[in-house]
């Protein structure tokens, strides 16, 4: 249920809000804007598995001494992953989205990374049934 709304969340995002930036331009439908959500959502999947093998081949490579650094670059710049993401999509489907610039991806990163914090699981917790 949560992966169905973060979608259509992310959809609405891509159709209405994003738009109210400039330097971004959504043209299309809702179904664009669906297959745009989902393609996103992989595309970030993969941007933040690519930032962790990283991290940890670093942390690794310098025996702990990374994490001086990393932790501190991952607190200040995880809203980062979705505007990389968001950017990926653009380039990908271009037919339908448009990105100007990294400012724009930047603010359009807060946006996902606000439709992200409204469906995770720590607002929405898995009810366990009571035996």
């Amino acid at each position: 249920m949560r992966l169905i709304l973060r979608l259509l969340l992310t959809a609405f995002a891509f159709t209405t809000i994003l738009p109210m930036i400039q330097g971004i331009d959504f043209h299309g439908n809702f179904v664009g804007a669906l297959i745009m959500a989902v393609v996103f959502a992989l595309l970030l999947w993969a941007v933040e598995a690519v930032a962790v093998a990283l991290a940890a081949v670093f942390t690794i490579g310098s025996f702990g001494l990374a994490l001086l650094w990393i932790i501190p670059l991952w607190i200040v710049g995880f809203w980062m992953f979705p505007a990389i993401a968001l950017m990926l999509t653009a380039d990908i489907m271009p037919q339908y989205l448009t990105v100007s610039g990294a400012l724009p991806a930047a603010l359009a990163g807060f946006v996902m990374l606000g439709i992200g914090l409204l469906t995770s699981e720590f607002l929405w917790p898995n009810r366990k049934p009571a035996h």
